[in-house]
């Protein structure tokens, strides 16, 4: 079982990966949303696929959250946990988004 002393570097590691990932789904809600407008191009299916991919993200991020803190994971282990599926995702997306323009 883990300490439950909060480590700071572990702390600004979660925070600068939240902000991250905030930047990157605004990024990803604004090209969208553009699309849906008809202002820019837009994947065929792509309206269908950023509802099908919540449900799966949120499935990951709460398995990965109950697996750590079952593990007896500290909190800032868990919310990082909880987050990376989240995470990942918006990369991948703000990646794919910007390239099909």
């Amino acid at each position: 079982m883990n300490t439950m002393i909060c480590n700071p570097a572990a702390s600004m590691k979660l925070w600068g990966d939240a902000m991250r990932m905030a930047c990157e789904a605004q990024y990803v809600m604004t090209v969208r949303f553009a699309g849906l407008l008809g202002v820019m191009p837009q994947h065929p299916g792509e309206n269908v696929r950023m509802v099908i991919e919540k449900t799966g993200a949120a499935r990951e991020s709460f398995g990965a959250a109950f697996r750590s803190a079952a593990l007896g994971s500290r909190a800032d282990e868990v919310l990082a946990a909880a987050l990376k599926p989240y995470g990942r995702r918006t990369r991948v997306n703000a990646r794919r988004l910007s390239r099909f323009r």
